[in-house]
C-alpha cells in the first residue's frame, strides 16, 4: 500500500512515500479506502516536533481522511460498508490509500458533499462551529476574527455573518486574503502581515471597543488587544498560535482590565469539536458553509503541500488523493 511515511521531526522533506503493509480491522474498527486527505495546520506543528510525538518513528502520517468503508472488523455493523465519511484518527495512518480507524468515530458525508470539499471542512468548520457556540453571542457585539481569510477564522467570519454580530473586524495577510475576508462578511479587515497592525487596528477602531475576540495568532499581539478590548465584559477565545506562542496574557494582564480569556484547548473541547463535525459537513452540504479548497495534488506532494501551508501561500485546504 502507498503512504507517506513521517521518517523524523523537522522539515517537510521528512515526509516520505513508501510502501507499507495495508492494515486490517480490528475489533471494533473500520478499514477505509481514501478518497480525500487534507493537509492541516496542525499537522505542520506535529511534523515539525512542536508537540512531542510518543510514538517511534516512521509511521505513516496524517490524521484526518474522507473515504469510503471496504471492511469492518470484529463487532462492528457490516451495513456501514459502502459509506463515504469522515474520519480522524489519534494514531495517525491517513496519509495513506487506505486506514483502519474505531468504528464509532466515523461521520457520514452527506451525498451532496464531495469528498474533497468534505475534506476542507472536516477540521476547520468544526472547530468554529463550537468557537462560535462558546462566544454565545447575542447580536450586539463588536467581533475580531483573527486569520479570517482561511482555515478555522474563515468558517467563523461565515457564521458569525450568518448569526449576527454588529460589527465584524478582520485580519487577514496581504490584499488577496483580505478581499476574501469582505466576502466572507468582514466589515474592517487589518493586514496583520504589518508589524504595527494592532496599531492599524485601534485606529480603526477609533476609540470603540472590541467585545469578542477569536485569537489564532497568539504571542505578543494578543497582550495588545487586551487594552482595545470591553472593559469588564470583554472576551478573549485562545486557540491557535499562528505566531509560534500562545497567547501570552497573564492572569493579571486580565484582572486589571475586567477581561476573561477562554482556553479552547484540552480533551474536552476535543470532544466538542468531534461532535459538531456532523454539523460542519450537513451546513456545508446545505450551503451554509463554503468550503475552503486551495488546490487537490497527488498524495506523493504531502511535503510540498507542507511547505505551501507553512509559508503561508494557501488560501484554503490542500487535498491530498490518492493515485
Amino acid at each position: 500500500m502507498h503512504a507517506i511515511l513521517l521518517t523524523a521531526t523537522g522539515g517537510p522533506e521528512v515526509l516520505v512515500p513508501g510502501e507499507v503493509p495495508a492494515p486490517r480491522p480490528q475489533a471494533g474498527e473500520v478499514l477505509l479506502r481514501t478518497e480525500a486527505i487534507p493537509a492541516i495546520y496542525p499537522e505542520t506543528m506535529l511534523r515539525a516536533g512542536v508537540y512531542p510525538l510518543p510514538i517511534e518513528l516512521p509511521i505513516v502520517f496524517g490524521t484526518q481522511a474522507v473515504g469510503v468503508i471496504i471492511a469492518a472488523g470484529a463487532g462492528v455493523d457490516t451495513a456501514l460498508i459502502g459509506q463515504r465519511v469522515l474520519v480522524s484518527s489519534n494514531s495517525f495512518g491517513t496519509y495513506a490509500e487506505q486506514v483502519c480507524v474505531p468504528a464509532d468515530s466515523v461521520v457520514q458525508v452527506p451525498e451532496a458533499l464531495s469528498s474533497v470539499e468534505a475534506a476542507a471542512i472536516g477540521m476547520s468548520g468544526s472547530v468554529a462551529i463550537p468557537l462560535l457556540r462558546t462566544a454565545k453571542l447575542t447580536g450586539t457585539e463588536t467581533v475580531l476574527i483573527e486569520a479570517a481569510a482561511t482555515g478555522v477564522g474563515a468558517y467563523l467570519t461565515q457564521l458569525t455573518e450568518e448569526s449576527g454580530a454588529a460589527r465584524i473586524i478582520a485580519t487577514a495577510g496581504g490584499p488577496e486574503k483580505a478581499q476574501q475576508a469582505r466576502e466572507f462578511g468582514a466589515d474592517i479587515v487589518i493586514d496583520h502581515n504589518d508589524p504595527e497592525w494592532v496599531k492599524r487596528l485601534a485606529e480603526a477602531l477609533d476609540g470603540a471597543t472590541i467585545d469578542v475576540v477569536f485569537d489564532s495568532i497568539g504571542g505578543e499581539s494578543a497582550r495588545a488587544l487586551l487594552d482595545l478590548m470591553t472593559p469588564l465584559r470583554g472576551t478573549m477565545l485562545s486557540y491557535g498560535w499562528l505566531s509560534g506562542a500562545a497567547a501570552e496574557v497573564t492572569t493579571m494582564d486580565l484582572i486589571m482590565r475586567g477581561l476573561t480569556l477562554t482556553g479552547c484547548s484540552g480533551p474536552a473541547w476535543l470532544a466538542g469539536v468531534a461532535q459538531a463535525r456532523a454539523e460542519a459537513l450537513e451546513r456545508a452540504a446545505t450551503g451554509s458553509l463554503r468550503p475552503l479548497v486551495d488546490r487537490v495534488l497527488p498524495l506523493d506532494q504531502a511535503a510540498r503541500a507542507h511547505r505551501l501551508i507553512e509559508e503561508r501561500a494557501t488560501r484554503g485546504t490542500i487535498v491530498l488523493q490518492p493515485a
